[in-house]
């Protein structure tokens, strides 16, 4: 988490070039040399501020930002994190995948746009069983992948029920197939990987496929119906929680519970305040049950029945009756239903995803005769110096082949293009480098397959190696990203790696900062939260007995419905318990031992047992040890800033800065 928060930091303050030289792009930086120009400056600063100020005081605090950023990038360079192999490998990796919008036929790629729109406006629902493949499988583990999935559809096409065939002995090896029988109900264009998603699209309705072959092994699918699609949802739910580990009792007092909440919404009570008391799924209750936006094109899916539930309701605001899923049952509100917006409003976003999505290798033959055409490319004399690899034999495939028996032919020139000779020995390394491939007994066929890809690896080499002289934006691109790395690396070792390992810093630390790690008021007991105020005050009348544990008091309150009371047994702070807090939180109530008066707070009745009241106290170093770490973390990171500045040279031009917004101006960035 930590890597990524500062990557994405990294990505914020990265700089871009846009070369201008003139009197209206001033430099408003230098450091160690490198001039800062004000559009670059201009660029940035928009980047991170969504509500922009050009007042001196605003200009001043980004800048400090900005200059800590660049200290950090020029120190790591200093100390040559840039050479180390296991960072320069993670950025190839990066550069790599920004690359491939770049190695791609653009107007190809322009009708995978169209495609994909046609697959936003439909839906297609389907099913599928899974043999797994690992991507680095044997040739021989392939096949008999291969022989299992037809096997599996051998027995679907002679009638048996597909569903029972996934979730049969030896039947799919997708884990979700147990819970749904294969069934991935319905889904739309860049949901699934590219190949699954064809084979969907392009299956005719009640018709089995052929098999499939993904990252992830082989699929055959079902597909059941394709139909217009619903377009976007957004959506908010109650769940009870059930899922398939629960007990049969479970169950139904789950959907006992799931009951209750729908007649209190039937009697009237809101949708947003019901979620926040009842529902189990805590990453929603507290934004009344709201959930992300699923649908035609949307990243988020959901399991078929909630989406089939949610996508019957008519208005907005409409809201279902409690439905059963794998994860238990959830009451569905609509909160806004967005038809599919149309093609131009959607190709930008369409056009992104596309380039990034590994549909876009289905354009690279179209890409290559282009680059072939742009690059004068070649054969030389390929069609004569080729047939001397046809009568390489098996020892090749053993992997015992050492190469041409004669050296005669090796500077002679295959192909051509630009600048760029590859030679009858360039090729034989590469054969050598592919020795152990699957046997075949067409050597000539084999041979010239290889020589095909080999003329397209040296083509997209050349070609990647051009892309930072070509696109100043993939440019700054990589080098955002090679920053943020640094940044990363060198933090870990300067800051994050020392504090961690620095114990009697941190604990020299916390002996001088004390005061500032200090526990506030507690209370050690039980917190009854009921559902009105006569449930509380028969809370209070069965506290005063002193003789019923919480655990009991609950049961007998919880009798006719699990709705009246929920009893937490804690240490509660008076800092962060929101119940304790009033007047918009910027009050807290205390409380003597034993029990409290009722409090109604957000529609909620509350009492608390107190067993004993905790006063304010210093916590001890073991208690607050990492909140210690991160305080002196912070403080070594301050050090370790103003050293950076006092080590290098750096001038910012004050006026050219608070001119900001005329340069701006000026420059037409907006």
């Amino acid at each position: 988490m930590k890597r990524l928060q500062f990557l994405i930091f990294a990505l914020l303050f990265s700089a871009v070039s846009f070369g201008h030289e003139d009197e209206n792009d001033p430099v408003v930086l230098t450091i160690e040399g490198h001039q800062i120009h004000a559009s670059e400056f201009i660029y940035i600063y928009e980047k991170n501020n969504d509500s922009l100020s050009y007042k001196k005081k605003a200009l001043d605090s980004y800048m400090e930002l900005f200059i800590n950023y660049k200290l950090k990038v020029i120190e790591a360079e200093h100390l040559g994190y840039d050479t180390i192999p296991r960072l320069q490998s993670e950025l190839a990796e990066y550069r790599k995948q920004l690359a491939m919008p770049y190695l791609i036929d653009k107007k190809q790629n322009e009708k995978l746009v169209e495609e994909a729109y046609y697959r936003i406006k439909n839906e297609v629902h389907a099913s599928h069983i899974l043999i797994r493949v690992d991507p680095a499988a044997t040739p021989e583990d392939t096949a008999r992948a291969y022989d299992q999935i037809m096997a599996l559809r051998d027995r679907v096409m002679k009638g048996e029920d597909f569903g029972e065939v996934a979730i049969g002995r030896g039947g799919s090896q997708d884990p979700s197939a147990a819970m749904n029988k294969g069934d991935l109900g319905y889904f739309s264009a860049l949901q699934m990987v590219y190949p699954f998603e064809e084979a969907a699209f392009t299956t005719e309705p009640g018709s089995v496929s052929m098999p499939v072959r993904t990252r992830f092994g082989y699929h055959i699918l079902k597909v059941h119906e394709i139909r217009p699609a619903k377009g976007k949802m957004t959506a908010a739910h109650i769940m009870v929680l059930a899922n398939d580990k629960a007990s049969e009792e479970e169950i139904k007092a789950a959907e006992e519970k799931a009951n209750e909440i729908y007649a209190l919404l039937e009697k009237g009570e809101k949708f947003d305040d019901l979620a926040k008391k009842y529902s189990d799924d805590q990453s929603s209750k507290g934004r009344g049950g709201a959930l992300p936006e699923f649908g035609a094109g949307a990243k988020q899916r959901m399991v078929p029945e909630f989406e089939e539930a949610a996508f019957k309701l008519q208005n907005d605001g409409d809201y279902s009756k409690p439905i059963r899923t794998a994860y238990g049952f959830h009451i569905i509100k609509r909160v806004s239903l967005t038809p599919v917006p149309s093609y131009e409003e959607m190709y930008r976003e369409l056009k992104m995803k596309v380039e990034k999505d590994e549909r876009a290798q289905t354009t690279r033959n179209s890409f290559i005769n282009k680059l072939k055409k742009d690059y004068g490319f070649g054969e030389a004399d390929a069609a004569k110096l080729l047939p001397m690899f046809f009568s390489i034999g098996d020892e090749y495939f053993m992997g015992h082949w050492k190469g041409l028996t004669s050296d005669a032919h090796d500077d002679d020139v295959l192909f051509t293009f630009r600048d760029q000779f590859f030679t009858v020995k360039d090729f034989e390394q590469y054969l050598m480098s592919l020795q152990n491939q699957k046997r075949t007994k067409d050597m000539q066929t084999f041979v010239e397959a290889r020589f095909k890809e080999y003329q397209i690896e040296k083509l997209l080499q050349y070609e990647d190696s051009q892309l930072e002289q070509k696109y100043p934006q993939f440019k700054a691109l990589v080098q955002e990203y090679r920053d943020g790395i640094l940044i990363f690396e060198i933090m870990q070792n300067e800051i994050w790696n020392k504090a961690s390992k620095d114990t009697s810093g941190i604990k020299s630390y916390y002996e001088s900062h004390k005061s500032d790690f200090t526990y506030p008021k507690r209370y050690q007991g039980e917190l009854y939260k009921c559902i009105d105020k006569a449930t509380a005050e028969k809370v209070v009348e069965l506290l005063n007995t002193d003789t019923l544990s919480f655990g009991k008091i609950q049961e007998i309150v919880n009798e006719n419905s699990q709705l009246n009371l929920i009893v937490k047994k804690h240490v509660f702070s008076s800092n962060s318990t929101d119940a304790f807090s009033y007047k918009k939180g910027k009050k807290t109530r205390t409380f003597e031992k034993g029990v409290s008066e009722i409090w109604e707070k957000d529609g909620q009745f509350y009492v608390i047992k107190v067993e004993e009241v905790l006063e304010p106290r210093p916590r001890e170093f073991s208690e607050a040890k990492g909140l210690v770490t991160a305080a002196y973390q912070n403080q070594l990171e301050k050090e370790w800033i103003k050293s950076l500045r006092e080590k290098y040279k750096y001038e910012v031009d004050y006026d050219a800065l608070y001119s900001l917004k005329k340069i701006h101006k000026d420059l037409r960035l907006d």
